[in-house]
């Protein structure tokens, strides 16, 4: 069987020809320098609809309609990349796709969908939460006779992610790859195909830290449900890895499944965006930004990183560009107990360095007892400034609260 599926793979590759060229896999000058190795990114951000998931979809759909020719509408369930890719997909083959879509998804992501599937495609927004929007399709596929497209629960999608390996085998040989996991659809293609083709390539995987499904999946011996999920990096927050990935992954070393945190996640966006160029969404940029944590074992070697979209709202920017900062020790925010007296505010301020800029000044409440509370926001160039900073304030006798890494209070607050 394993035989089979390595072949099956390139036959994909020859189908994925049909909607667009190889992405380009680049050898990136910064990265190699900053790691010592030589780093290539699997550009998958500069397919048609800036992600690998047309791949899937495509490969699914020409396979099903090859099994049943009379198939005259294709439906699934995405508020992401998936949908983009189904929406370009039927446009492309000519038939029809409803795509159901949460109520709570962005209007932007609504709007390329739509502009991807064109007049092929119909939307329809269920449910406030996907695992509705999933039970309306899936009903809706059984009532109305269509091929439900499974982001990456299925054979024929898997075998489509596994043509972003035939690709860069083409051009090269790797010593390790890196691969993004969500769902698990695009590492159980990839593994397996690299296991026959490749069987001396390292593969790693990494997650976002707030949604680690294969890590509790090898630790289990089983796919389990998360309790929760941090949906900041949307395209790989997924509560549990699909069944038919994880049979192929289940005997992967556990150590090799590693995960990145989210705000760290951002730094690196914002390294790829400022330094090279290159827009990646929070999924896009996970396999670069855990190179900091294998450092010292591709030290000399070549290594494949799969950028897999780049599919970023910049309404998002903001965010971004806050919680990088917040990671690197550049932005800080406290609550101050300050003095109703006149020239209190001036006190503080002059404790200021003449890099350290107020970024927020709130009052949260005043008291009768000649005291406020006060919320402040500092952004500073290096991280030693707020030592200083919180020096001067402890020898003025000053009571503060430092919330930046209080999750809780600081999303109440802020």
């Amino acid at each position: 069987m394993s035989e089979l599926f390595s072949e099956a793979a390139k036959i994909a590759e020859t189908r994925v020809r049909r909607l667009f060229p190889p992405t380009p896999c680049l050898r990136n000058d910064h990265l190699s320098q900053a790691y010592d190795c030589d780093v290539w990114l699997k550009r998958e951000d500069l397919t048609p609809v800036r992600s690998y998931k047309l791949r899937g979809a495509w490969n699914a759909m020409i396979k099903a309609r090859e099994k049943n020719p009379d198939i005259s509408m294709f439906v699934c369930a995405s508020a992401g990349n998936h949908a983009q890719g189904v929406a370009f997909a039927c446009r492309q083959f000519g038939v029809k796709g409803v795509i159901f879509m949460p109520v709570t998804t962005p209007q932007q992501k609504i709007d390329k969908t739509k502009v991807f599937g064109g007049e092929m495609v119909e939307i329809r927004l269920v449910g406030d939460y996907f695992d509705d929007t999933l039970h309306a399709a899936q009903t809706y596929c059984a009532e109305q006779g269509g091929q439900f497209l499974a982001p990456f629960d299925d054979m024929d999608v898997i075998e489509g992610q596994a043509t972003v390996a035939v690709e860069f085998m083409h051009q090269m040989v790797p010593d390790v790859v890196i691969l993004p996991v969500g769902g698990g659809g695009l590492s159980a293609g990839i593994v397996r195909y690299l296991n026959e083709v490749s069987p001396k390539t390292e593969v790693y995987f990494v997650e976002p830290k707030g949604g680690q499904s294969l890590r509790a999946a090898v630790a289990a011996g089983h796919p389990v449900t998360l309790e929760g999920v941090d949906s900041f990096v949307d395209g790989a927050a997924v509560a549990r890895i699909g069944e038919i990935p994880f049979a192929q992954l289940k005997d992967i070393d556990a150590d090799h499944v590693l995960a990145s945190p989210e705000d760290r996640i951002c730094s690196t966006m914002l390294e790829m965006l400022n330094v090279e160029g290159i827009v990646l969404e929070p999924a896009g940029a996970l396999s670069i930004d855990v190179l900091q944590d294998l450092r010292d074992v591709i030290r000399g070697k070549r290594v494949v990183c799969v950028t897999s979209g780049g599919n970023f709202d910049f309404e998002r920017l903001p965010e971004v560009k806050e919680r990088a900062q917040r990671y690197r020790n550049l932005k800080k925010y406290f609550i101050l107990r300050m003095p109703q007296r006149p020239g209190a505010l001036r006190d503080f301020l002059d404790m200021l360095g003449p890099n350290d800029d107020i970024a927020r000044f709130e009052y949260l409440k005043k008291s009768a007892r000649n005291f406020g509370s006060v919320l402040i926001g500092i952004e500073t160039d290096d991280p030693e400034n707020f030592d200083k900073l919180f020096e001067k304030m402890e020898n003025a006798g000053l009571t503060y609260r430092d919330i930046t890494e209080d999750q809780a209070l600081a999303e109440f607050v802020l």
